[in-house]
């Protein structure tokens, strides 16, 4: 028996782990409860197990977030606008910042260590762009993905995997690259968790919150571009 078959066996572990847990999500149809018709529906139950057991719910909900992240299947930015409506503004961007940064970190590694043949056929037309990113920028790329998302989350997530980047280094830049993003997407969530008929769409504080969320990488786009001017030769 070889050095390596400790670490084969635990690859594939983990892998079978992995298609299990994908296979029960599609089986279980539970994707259903992960959308926004299943969350205003659940929004009175919700707020009332969170009121009787807050600091279990809020577990659970970290759990459940860095689950999704993790495997990258659909459902995060419905958890992140669940977060705002269930959490409120500060206790969501806490919830949804550490659950979003774990899962992504997840994701990279399951990526790196067990996926990287698949993810460089199925994205590997966009990893040159990646790769010419981090070369030349270094850890402030993937800030700036994560600011502006050129990139889906999750495809930054696969696709980092592949890049020499220390996973270290992918939580921390990540965990400050979001926040800003996590703030806007949860308090719309907060907004949305109000809406109790089609006509409350149209009240100003719900455009409001959907105009910062269309602009901010707008914004931040112009911003890395006066940075990269002023401070890079």
């Amino acid at each position: 028996m070889t050095d390596n078959t400790p670490k084969l066996k635990n690859k594939i572990i983990i892998l079978t782990i992995l298609i299990l847990g994908i296979i029960a999500f599609r089986f279980f149809e539970l994707g259903q409860y992960l959308t926004l018709d299943y969350l205003k529906a659940s929004q009175e139950q919700f707020q009332a197990l969170y009121q009787s057991n807050p600091f279990l719910v809020v577990a659970a909900y970290m759990g459940v977030y860095i689950a999704v992240t993790a495997l990258s299947l659909p459902g995060a930015a419905v958890l992140t606008l669940a977060g705002g409506g269930l959490f409120g503004l500060v206790v969501g961007t806490v919830a949804v910042s550490f659950a979003s940064t774990i899962g992504a970190t997840l994701a990279c590694m399951v990526s790196r260590f067990l996926l990287r043949e698949w993810v460089q056929n199925k994205f590997g037309d966009r990893l040159a762009t990646i790769n010419n990113g981090i070369e030349k920028e270094g850890a402030f790329y993937l800030f700036s993905l994560r600011l502006v998302p050129i990139f889906p989350f999750f495809v930054i997530n696969l696709l980092m995997g592949l890049t020499r980047m220390r996973l270290f280094t992918y939580y921390w830049v990540s965990q400050i690259g979001m926040l800003a993003g996590t703030i806007v997407y949860v308090n719309a969530g907060k907004e949305l968790a109000k809406i109790d008929s089609l006509s409350g769409i149209m009240s100003p504080r719900i455009l409001i919150s959907f105009a910062i969320l269309g602009l901010f990488p707008i914004g931040v786009k112009k911003i890395l571009g006066l940075y990269k001017a002023k401070f890079r030769p």
